[in-house]
């Protein structure tokens, strides 16, 4: 099969569109004809060793659908033609954590084209467990690129505990988690705030529901203020150090903020005093579990969270679409047609 095969860790240089072996399944797994495959920033950080693959060549892709192409002897939930969502975290599926539907904890927990084979490639195996069924209201390219960044905001918002009629800000508006976060906000019912650097992308979020938009790079914690006279409750924060001080000041006393990830700087300085005097609570969340990838899914099944595609690109133009990726320049998500 056709696959974009990474060779080293000097970044999306390393890559080369090559062949690799047609999986077979294991006994609990499935293997999938892949139709749209979905693009992360995960993968641009695996490309320069962020974390490093087990081994070389390595497949990228954590997200994907496709259609069930053949099913491992134990597997009878699934058949061949069965049109599939792939949930890409991948757990052991046997201990306290997984039995609990809580993988993230689960100490085998990976996410697909981190560690294992990802979904750069005409064809992956995954297990069974894996797989949702593709709803008919779903296009293909929304089900092939949706799933780790709306169902990582879905779980931001759960941890955060999010309110009907709550101040929510988001931050940096416009990559995949983010936008999805503020469309889950609005679905959920809360006064919702964004930051980009994009005045397009500030446009597009009152489009769909946002209050006011700031500019990330100034001082929009007293912008916020300014315009809904309160802090925010809530902080989704995935950008890290560029954004970190305005994000905290943004909170209101009691506020929670999430963090899912750090794109423009991983280390921050924190003063204590001001995180107990606020009781501020800070809230690490990444990817999802089973059931919060079923409830991202039925949101987007029904409409109530639209999932806005960038742009599909065809299979043999990654180093393109990486590029755009990596250069911040979407609104949404980006993926690949096979």
């Amino acid at each position: 099969m056709r696959a974009w095969l990474l060779d080293d860790i000097k970044g999306p240089e390393s890559l080369r569109l090559g062949e690799a072996d047609d999986p077979t399944p294991a006994s609990d797994e499935v293997v999938v004809d892949l139709k749209v495959a979905g693009l992360n920033h995960l993968d641009v950080f695996v490309t320069y060793g962020l974390p490093a693959p087990k081994s070389f060549p390595h497949i990228l892709g954590a997200d994907g659908a496709g259609v069930v192409a053949a099913v491992g002897e134990a597997v009878s939930d699934w058949q061949p033609g069965d049109e599939v969502i792939i949930h890409p975290s991948v757990s052991c599926g046997q201990c306290d954590a997984c039995l609990r539907d809580e993988i993230v904890f689960c100490k085998s927990f990976t996410i697909l084209g981190e560690r294992l084979p990802g979904t750069m490639a005409e064809k992956i195996a995954v297990p069974a467990r894996s797989l949702f069924r593709r709803p008919a209201s779903v296009d293909w390219d929304v089900a092939g690129t949706f799933g780790l960044a709306t169902a990582t905001a879905y779980r931001m918002l759960s941890r955060a505990r999010l309110e009907k009629g709550e101040t929510v800000l988001v931050v940096g508006v416009g990559g995949g988690v983010s936008s999805a976060a503020m469309l889950i906000a609005v679905a959920r019912g809360a006064r919702v705030f964004v930051t980009s650097r994009s005045p397009d992308k500030i446009a597009w979020a009152l489009a769909h529901g946002a209050e006011a938009g700031f500019d990330s790079g100034g001082e929009f914690s007293k912008e916020l203020r300014a315009v809904a006279s309160t802090g925010a409750n809530v902080v989704i924060e995935n950008v890290g150090l560029a954004t970190w001080n305005q994000s905290m000041r943004s909170l209101e006393a009691g506020g929670r903020m999430v963090i899912c990830g750090a794109t423009a700087g991983n280390k921050v300085e924190l003063a204590l005093p001001v995180l107990w005097f606020k009781q501020y609570e800070l809230i690490g969340s990444t990817m999802s579990n089973r059931s919060e990838f079923q409830a991202s899914l039925a949101m987007v099944a029904d409409g109530s969270v639209p999932v806005p595609v960038d742009r599909i690109y065809p299979f043999e133009e990654l180093p393109a679409a990486i590029a755009r990726l990596e250069a911040g320049e979407q609104l949404g998500k980006i993926g690949l047609a096979l």
